[in-house]
């Protein structure tokens, strides 16, 4: 939430063409209620591209859905697993592993409401739940709906004592359950998501899973998705370095700014552009210290900084 928006998701298909896209998580009430151009607009560069919904109403999640599809996402998503207060008080998000059936009711309207696919994001369980038990009855309850994809954050979300940051880093990875999962389901597609930082490390968990979602690995070192599309797919697309990525951003920048959109609203995905690399402290102090002045030249100039700070290079 808050993170991959449509400025975040067009900086990332530039890094890759293959990996699917997922939104920030959006209310269905927020889809069928609010400014849908802000919420939903996407570039058609971002296919495939996933929106993400929040909510319990079956109804209500139809509605969204329809308009998700209709406006030309690629997957509908129902989330499952987020534990923030706000998702909390709404009654949807992570306290939904709690009312399996309820989650089978609304994955059954918005599976009648569109024809794209329709897919569930969810944890292990919640709070004091078995978590065998409760990954299974969420997945046997919604597979009767007629779903069979679910993308798993192998961690228990505890509703009461962590914050939404600690739920994401403190509940222990249960990788072998969802394992277990797959290979008691083998029919159905099964994304392993949680504590997944490289590559190298998706490589080894594509073995067993049928896929893997980067979350906080991608956002904060984003040009690890570089990488996707030769060692993943097999595909030899152009690579772009670094700089050639900012530039581009830069030109992406100067066409919104002339829409009305504040350059730190896209500057603010692209911190972690250099990360591990040399002039990576440059990169973000320039951005850091030029974002106030809402200049649309931001990019360029801390393209600049990072080419002096190599020497030129």
């Amino acid at each position: 939430m808050d993170g991959t928006d449509r400025h975040c998701r067009y900086f990332h298909r530039l890094l890759t063409k293959r990996a699917r896209l997922y939104t920030e998580m959006i209310t269905a009430e927020a889809v069928i209620n609010g400014d849908r151009d802000y919420l939903l607009g996407f570039d058609p560069s971002e296919h495939p591209v996933a929106l993400q919904l929040g909510g319990s109403d079956p109804e209500k999640l139809a509605a969204a859905a329809k308009v998700g599809a209709d406006i030309g996402y690629d997957e509908i998503n129902l989330n499952v697993g987020c534990p923030s207060d706000r998702v909390q008080s709404g009654a949807f998000g992570a306290c939904l592993m709690k009312t399996p059936e309820l989650v089978r009711d609304c994955v059954a309207a918005m599976r009648g409401a569109v024809g794209v696919p329709v897919t569930v994001k969810c944890r292990i369980g919640v709070d004091d739940q078995d978590p065998q038990d409760s990954l299974y009855a969420l997945v046997d309850q919604v597979s009767q709906a007629g779903c069979h994809i679910f993308i798993v954050h192998a961690r228990m979300a505890w509703l009461e004592g962590l914050s939404p940051k600690e739920n994401r880093m403190i509940p222990p990875l249960d990788y072998d359950l969802v394992r277990r999962l797959k290979q008691d389901h083998p029919d159905f597609t099964t994304v392993l998501n949680g504590g997944i930082e490289t590559i190298n490390q998706s490589q080894t968990l594509l073995k067993d899973f049928d896929g893997v979602m980067l979350g906080r690995a991608a956002y904060g070192e984003p040009y690890i998705l570089a990488g996707v599309d030769a060692e993943i797919f097999g595909e030899c697309s152009e690579l772009h370095t670094r700089e050639e990525v900012a530039l581009m951003m830069a030109e992406y920048l100067k066409k919104q700014f002339e829409l009305g959109v504040r350059p730190h609203a896209i500057t603010r995905h692209m911190l972690g552009l250099y990360h591990g690399a040399p002039g990576a402290r440059v990169w973000r102090r320039y951005i850091a210290e030029n974002a106030p002045a809402s200049r649309d030249d931001i990019l360029e100039g801390a393209v600049n900084a990072v080419r002096e700070a190599r020497g030129g290079a």
